[in-house]
C-alpha cells in the first residue's frame, strides 16, 4: 500500500473510533431513572412488612425506567446527609445473588431476593414534608432521586362514609334497561 491509502485508512479508522466514542452509548455509564410519586392508601396493601411513615406520611412509590434486578437500595434523609456525609440510611437493602426483577416498590416493602443491610433492620418511617434521596444499583447501572415526602391531608385520614343498607327484598333501579326507538320507514 501507497501513503495514500494508509493516509486513507487511518482517517476512516479515527472517525469511525470519534463517532462510537462521541454518539454511541458504549463508553457512558449506565443510569437508573427514578421517578416517585406519594399514595395516600393503607399500608395494610403492601403487607406486614410495609413501616412507610408515620401516621400522617403519605406511602411513597418508586418507579424505574424498566425491570431491573436490583443489588442495593439506600435511603438517606438528604438534610442529614449534608452534613454528616456518614449519616446511617432510612432503608438499606442488599441483595446476595438474583433478586426479583422489580418496575415499581414502595418505600419499606421487602423485595424478594433482597434483605436489610445491617440483620433485621427494616426501614425506618419516613416524617413528612422532609427532603430524602434514594440511591439504587443494579450491577453497573445506579441512580439517585431527590424526593420529598407529604403529610395525608385531613380528607385522606377520615373513614370513608358508610354504604347504605338495603332491605332484602328491595330491588334496586335498573339503570342498564335500553330504550329502544322504533322509527317508521
Amino acid at each position: 500500500m501507497n501513503t495514500k491509502n494508509v493516509f486513507l485508512v487511518a482517517t476512516v479508522i479515527t472517525l469511525a473510533a470519534i463517532y462510537v466514542f462521541f454518539f454511541t452509548d458504549w463508553f457512558k455509564p449506565q443510569h437508573l431513572e427514578i421517578f416517585h410519586t406519594s399514595r395516600s392508601m393503607p399500608a395494610s396493601r403492601f403487607g406486614p412488612r410495609v413501616r412507610a411513615g408515620n401516621a400522617n406520611t403519605a406511602i411513597v412509590q418508586f418507579g424505574l425506567n424498566g425491570a431491573y434486578r436490583l443489588t442495593e437500595i439506600k435511603v438517606i434523609d438528604l438534610n442529614q446527609w449534608k452534613t454528616n456525609p456518614s449519616v446511617l440510611p432510612m432503608w438499606h437493602m442488599v441483595t446476595d445473588s438474583n433478586s426479583v426483577p422489580v418496575k415499581i416498590f414502595p418505600y419499606g416493602v421487602a423485595i424478594g431476593g433482597m434483605r436489610p443491610l445491617v440483620g433485621n433492620e427494616w426501614a425506618k418511617p419516613l416524617e413528612p414534608n422532609t427532603t430524602y434521596r434514594i440511591i439504587v444499583s443494579s450491577g453497573k447501572r445506579t441512580g439517585e432521586h431527590d424526593f420529598v415526602t407529604i403529610a395525608k391531608s385531613e380528607r385522606d385520614n377520615t373513614p370513608p362514609p358508610a354504604r347504605p343498607v338495603r332491605a332484602a327484598n328491595a330491588r334496586p333501579a335498573n339503570t342498564n334497561r335500553v330504550a329502544t326507538v322504533q322509527t317508521n320507514r
